[in-house]
C-alpha cells in the first residue's frame, strides 16, 4: 500500500504542476515550494536545536499558535520552523514573528521528507490537528524524533480506521502522544490500539479568549455603529449572502450590518454592495464619510474581522450554508455574542455542542433566517441569555496549551 501511495503522490505532484498554469492558487503552492531547501539550509544550522510545527492552513495555525507562543517561553534556545501545506496559509503567516523559519511543507514524497527532516533536525515535531503525511511521519520515526499531535479531531470514516488502513495506522505510531479534542477521537484511537491519548480539547479556546484582553477598539466601526443594534456576519461565502442580503434589503432602519465577506475581489465586492438597497459603505471608501448615516459596512479588507466581533450583538458566521465549510464559530462566541450559521456543519463539533447548549442556531433558508434573526433583534433578554451561553462556552473549554505543555516539559 505504500507503494501504491507513493506512486499517487508522484502523479498528483505532476498534476498539480499542470494545474498552476490554470489557477493562481496552485501556482503559489508549487512556486513557493522551489526554494525550501534553501531557505532552511540558510537559517538552520546543523549546530542548531529545532522544534518544528507543521499546519495545514490558516485555521490549524490559530489552533497551534497558544503552544507555539507558550514554547517560545519555555525552550528559548530552540529555533522554531513552522510550515504549511496551503498557500491560505503561508502566504498570510510567512512573515510572523512566531517562528524563526516559515516556510511550505515539500510534498511528500521519500526524498523530500529526507531531505527535509535533515536539513531541520527536529526535537520535537508537532502536528495540528489532522495533518498525517506517511512519508514525513515514518522518517521522524526512523530518526527516533519525538512527535506529537494536538487539538486532534478523528472521524470514523478516515483511513486509519478500515480494514485496509494498517499501513496508515502503522505511520501514527511515531506519535509519542495524541492530545485529541473529544471523547469520540480518544476511543477511536483506543479502538485501533493506541493508548496515549489525552483529551485535552481545542487550544483555540485558548487562543480566542485572550483576545478579550486585547485592545480591539477600532474608531470606524464605533462611528458606524455608535448606539444602535449590529449584526455582525463574518467570513461569508455566496450561499450566505443570498439570504442574509434578502433578510438585510427587508429590515427596519433601526439595525446596522457588517459584512465582512470571505472573497473581497473588488467585482465579487462590487456585485455585492450593488445587490443591496439600503445605504452602504465600504472599508476603502470610508475616508471622508460621516459613517453613522449608513446602515451597512463591507469590510472589503483583511485583518479586523475579531475585533469587529467585539462589537456585534448578533453574529452570522459563514461557510455552513454552501459546502465551503464552517469559518471560526470561537471568535464571535468569546465576546459573548449568539450566533447564527448555515445548515452544513457535521464536520465541526464545537458548533453541534453550542447548538445543543441553545447558543448558536442553525438556519437552512431564509425563512428560518428570518425566524431567528427576528428574535434575536426583538428579544433583548433572549438574546442576551444566548450570548452568555456562548461567553460560559469559551471560558469553561479552555486549557489545552497548558495541558500540553505540562508533557513536553515533563518528558
Amino acid at each position: 500500500m505504500r507503494f501504491f501511495y507513493n506512486f499517487l503522490v508522484h502523479i498528483s505532484t505532476f498534476i498539480v504542476w499542470i494545474a498552476q498554469f490554470f489557477s493562481s492558487k496552485m501556482k503559489l503552492f508549487v512556486a513557493g515550494r522551489r526554494n525550501v531547501f534553501a531557505i532552511l539550509e540558510s537559517n538552520v544550522l546543523p549546530k542548531d536545536k529545532t522544534i518544528w510545527m507543521h499546519c495545514a492552513s490558516l485555521g490549524e495555525y490559530e489552533q497551534g499558535l497558544p503552544v507555539l507562543k507558550e514554547i517560545r517561553k519555555e525552550f528559548p534556545l530552540h529555533k522554531i520552523i513552522l510550515t504549511f501545506f496551503s498557500p491560505s496559509g503561508y502566504e498570510i503567516k510567512k512573515n510572523t514573528a512566531e517562528a524563526d523559519v516559515v516556510c511550505y511543507l515539500p510534498i511528500d514524497t521519500i526524498s523530500n521528507a529526507r531531505k527535509f527532516i535533515a536539513l531541520s533536525h527536529p526535537e520535537l515535531a508537532i502536528f495540528v490537528k489532522y495533518e498525517f503525511w506517511p512519508n514525513y511521519l515514518h522518517e521522524l520515526k526512523q530518526q527516533k524524533v519525538r512527535t506529537i499531535l494536538i487539538s486532534g479531531l478523528f472521524r470514523k470514516s478516515q483511513l486509519f480506521f478500515k480494514p485496509y488502513g494498517g499501513w496508515m495506522r502503522n505511520s501514527i505510531t511515531v506519535f509519542e502522544h495524541f492530545f485529541v479534542q473529544n471523547e469520540d477521537s480518544k476511543i477511536m484511537l483506543q479502538n485501533i490500539g493506541f493508548e496515549n491519548v489525552t483529551i485535552s480539547g481545542d487550544t483555540r479556546f485558548d487562543r480566542v479568549s485572550q483576545q478579550i484582553l486585547h485592545n480591539n477598539n477600532l474608531t470606524f466601526i464605533e462611528a458606524f455603529k455608535e448606539e444602535n443594534l449590529c449584526l455582525v456576519a463574518g467570513s461569508t461565502w455566496k450561499e450566505d449572502e443570498d439570504v442574509l442580503i434578502a433578510f438585510i434589503n427587508s429590515s427596519s432602519n433601526n439595525t446596522k450590518f457588517i459584512i465582512a465577506p470571505h472573497n473581497i475581489k473588488v467585482p465579487d465586492i462590487r456585485k455585492l454592495k450593488e445587490r443591496i438597497t439600503k445605504s452602504t459603505v465600504l472599508y476603502s471608501e470610508k475616508e471622508g464619510k460621516n459613517l453613522n448615516e449608513y446602515q451597512i459596512f463591507i469590510i472589503d479588507t483583511i485583518g479586523f474581522l475579531t475585533r469587529v466581533y467585539s462589537y456585534a450583538d448578533i453574529a452570522y458566521v459563514g461557510g455552513a450554508m454552501g459546502a465551503t465549510g464552517l469559518h471560526n464559530i470561537l471568535e464571535p462566541a468569546t465576546f459573548g455574542v449568539p450566533i447564527v450559521i448555515g445548515k452544513n456543519f457535521e464536520n465541526f463539533p464545537e458548533a453541534e455542542t453550542l447548538r445543543q447548549r441553545a447558543g448558536l442556531f442553525s438556519v437552512s433558508n431564509f425563512t428560518e433566517l428570518k425566524n431567528i434573526l427576528d428574535k434575536l433583534i426583538s428579544n433583548t433578554s433572549f438574546r442576551e441569555k444566548t450570548g452568555m451561553i456562548c461567553g460560559h462556552f469559551i471560558s469553561n473549554n479552555t486549557g489545552a496549551t497548558s495541558i500540553i505543555i505540562k508533557h513536553l516539559k515533563k518528558n
